[in-house]
C-alpha cells in the first residue's frame, strides 16, 4: 500500500527555514518522480518543485517553480525512502498547506497535480511575524 506521510510544518518568521520530509511507503522513492504542491486559502494547488526517478534517463533532475528558485532545495534521502524540501528565506507568501506527490510515470509537466498518483495529507507552514 502506497503511503506519502508529511510532517515539518510549522510558525516561522519571515526570513526564517523549515525542512518539510515527505516519509514513503509501499514504493522506493527513487523510482518516482516525486512532488511538493501548496495550496494557499481560496487558492488553487500549485506545484512548487520536483525530483525526478533516478532512472529512465531523468537522472534525479530537480524542478522549481520560478518563486522559490534559490530559497528553497529539495532533496531524496534512498535510506529513509524520504523526500525532503528545505525552505529558506521563508516569505509570508509562502504560507500554505504543503503536499508531497507521487507518481511512477511523469507523462506531462511537472506541475500539474493530475499528474500524480498518491498525495500526503499535507502539513501547515505559516510565515507571519
Amino acid at each position: 500500500q502506497v503511503q506519502l506521510v508529511e510532517s515539518g510544518g510549522g510558525l516561522v518568521q519571515p526570513g526564517g527555514s523549515l525542512r518539510l520530509s515527505c516519509a514513503a511507503s509501499g514504493f522506493t522513492v527513487d523510482e518516482y518522480t516525486i512532488a511538493w504542491f501548496r495550496q494557499a486559502p481560496g487558492q488553487e494547488r500549485d506545484g512548487v518543485s520536483c525530483i525526478r526517478s533516478s532512472d529512465g534517463g531523468t537522472h534525479g533532475t530537480t524542478h522549481y517553480t520560478d518563486s522559490v528558485k534559490g530559497r528553497f532545495t529539495i532533496s531524496r534521502d534512498n535510506a529513509k525512502n524520504t523526500v525532503y524540501l528545505q525552505m529558506n528565506s521563508l516569505k509570508p507568501e509562502d504560507t500554505a498547506v504543503y503536499y508531497c506527490a507521487a507518481t511512477p510515470a511523469l507523462r506531462g509537466l511537472w506541475g500539474e497535480d493530475y499528474e500524480y498518483d498518491y498525495w500526503g495529507q499535507g502539513t501547515q507552514v505559516t510565515v507571519s511575524s
